[in-house]
């Protein structure tokens, strides 16, 4: 009989969700790393204008110092969806989905066990990210905002996290797992600001990009290394950015306990 909190259940089931990740390690953790890298090598000599992106400077520093942040933190929330949309969806699919919902654990410790999975793959493809990143000429990593690299790297993946359980629970087959990730997921990263301010943008799709909780991930990872952000002009208003990705989390944290715990689409 377990009463209260089961640690040893919980931390079996997170190394369960961690070992399955790490089987296919140059899957899916190295195999975004090299994506990444590309991505900055392309765009870094399209819009940066030069093999190290010094010939364009925007936020006071060289293209690739400036997309080089984004990339680190767009990695990671992609990675952290992938793994949380996957376990619940494949255990409906294959009919082990009782491995879940029968050993004696709660609601919160699945989904605890499932959302720190996913967070622990988003921080080591960031790690293995940012490694291939100093490989790139011209780069400069150096972090100015400690705090601001934890807080929104986290936040970021823990708010995929959460989304990609969210999609697993609904998903029936692999196609509406690949719908959510090609029409919402995607788009939302690549419009996020990532390769460019929305200074430049018109006023009217500043504000679309300004509803998209992802800009907040990517302007307030990036503004812990360059200490700027188009977020706002003052540090409050990356401060206010990060309060409302808290508070975006524990909404949908408690969507995801009502969710799990009234067994839709999971216990019938």
């Amino acid at each position: 009989m377990f009463r209260g909190f089961n640690r040893l259940g919980l931390w079996t089931l997170y190394m369960k969700e961690v070992r399955r990740f790490f089987k296919v390690q140059t899957q899916t953790i190295w195999a975004p790393a090299v994506t990444t890298l590309l991505y900055l090598m392309i765009f870094t000599l399209a819009l940066g204008g030069g093999a190290s992106g010094s010939s364009r400077i925007v936020l006071g520093v060289n293209f690739a110092s400036f997309v080089a942040p984004g990339l680190i933190a767009m990695a990671m929330i992609n990675n952290a969806f992938a793994n949380s949309s996957f376990s619940l969806l494949v255990g409906k699919i294959q009919g082990t989905i009782i491995d879940y919902l029968m050993p004696p654990i709660s609601t919160g410790e699945l989904m605890t066990a499932l959302v720190g999975a996913a967070v622990t793959r988003a921080v080591l493809v960031g790690f293995a990210v940012a490694a291939a990143m100093a490989l790139w000429p011209g780069v400069d990593l150096t972090v100015r905002h400690l705090w601001a690299v934890v807080w929104f790297g986290l936040m970021g993946s823990i708010l995929l996290a959460l989304i990609g359980v969210l999609a697993s629970i609904w998903a029936e087959k692999f196609d509406h797992n690949a719908a959510i990730t090609n029409f919402v997921i995607t788009p939302l990263s690549m419009l996020s600001g990532t390769f460019y301010v929305i200074d430049n943008l018109a006023p009217a799709f500043q504000s679309v990009s300004r509803a998209n909780p992802i800009f907040y991930v990517i302007s307030g990872f990036r503004f812990g290394f360059l200490g700027k952000s188009d977020i706002g002009d003052t540090n409050l208003a990356v401060l206010h950015g990060a309060i409302g990705l808290g508070v975006l989390n524990l909404a949908l944290a408690a969507l995801l306990y009502i969710t799990l715990r009234s067994g839709w689409k999971l216990k019938n």
